[in-house]
């Protein structure tokens, strides 16, 4: 489907918008854009009004030159629901989209009727993982985005297919999206503190094989959700709706 443009805080944000039902809002992880869902759109538009937005500086979103945060991302998807006339939403994030997902959770928390955290976590990086972001800021500043798909690449899935895909799917990506996202990570909130507010339905998917974000992570968020779900996958590195579509799918669906 050809995608939409809509303005908001001075960013063009770029859309796709597909199927009928309960309004799910799919936010891709770092340093994708929304064709990371593609493997699991058509699983879920029977159920869904999927909306899958290309976060600023990625995909066909324009890129601010001043720093953002991740509270920001947040805002621009906000504006995106209200250009679209839908007042709450189902919103899930896989990685960075995670967090996306947990900012608009902590800012607007009556617009969501359900969250979903894919390969994701609530914890803030800690100093060492802080400095690493910069550092490769800086060297995708140097010599570009390639910087990030020879390194993050082998670690996203073992799987040879996936891994091919990933790496195109980075190279497409914009300097300055990447750049900017990796310093918003960088100091983004540790959103551990508001979990236990959540008074709408959670599911936590997670591969056991994550060499980015461990397992662990969701475990500790379960503990803090007792009511929510964890949905666990074998065998699946960092991008489970790629990896296993129709298993993430069926995660998803728990959310209708």
């Amino acid at each position: 489907m050809e995608m939409k443009t809509f303005t908001v805080n001075g960013i063009e944000i770029a859309y796709e918008r597909r199927g009928s039902g309960k309004p799910l809002l799919l936010i891709h992880g770092f340093p994708f854009d929304h064709t990371a869902w593609n493997s699991v759109i058509p699983l879920l538009e029977n159920d869904f009004d999927v909306i899958l937005p290309d976060l600023r500086g990625f995909g066909k979103s324009s890129s601010p030159e001043s720093v953002y945060r991740i509270a920001d991302m947040a805002v621009d998807l906000a504006g995106l629901l209200g250009h679209l006339s839908i007042e709450k939403a189902a919103v899930a994030g896989h990685s960075m989209g995670g967090y996306v997902s947990l900012a608009f959770a902590k800012a607007y928390p009556n617009r969501v009727s359900g969250l979903a955290l894919i390969s994701s976590q609530a914890a803030a990086d800690p100093p060492e993982r802080k400095e690493g972001r910069y550092k490769t800021a800086q060297e995708v500043e140097e010599k570009g985005v390639g910087a990030v798909a020879d390194a993050m690449t082998p670690k996203l899935s073992a799987n040879g297919e996936v891994q091919k895909l990933v790496r195109e799917l980075i190279q497409k990506q914009g300097k300055p999206g990447v750049v900017g996202a990796l310093k918003a990570m960088a100091e983004r909130e540790d959103t551990t503190s508001i979990l236990p507010a959540f008074d709408f339905p959670v599911v936590l998917v997670h591969g056991d094989a994550d060499e980015l974000i461990p397992l662990e992570k969701s475990e500790e968020m379960k503990t803090l959700l007792p009511a929510s779900q964890l949905v666990v996958l074998p065998g699946a590195g960092h991008m489970p709706m790629v990896e296993f579509p129709k298993e993430t799918a069926e995660a998803l669906k728990l959310l209708k």
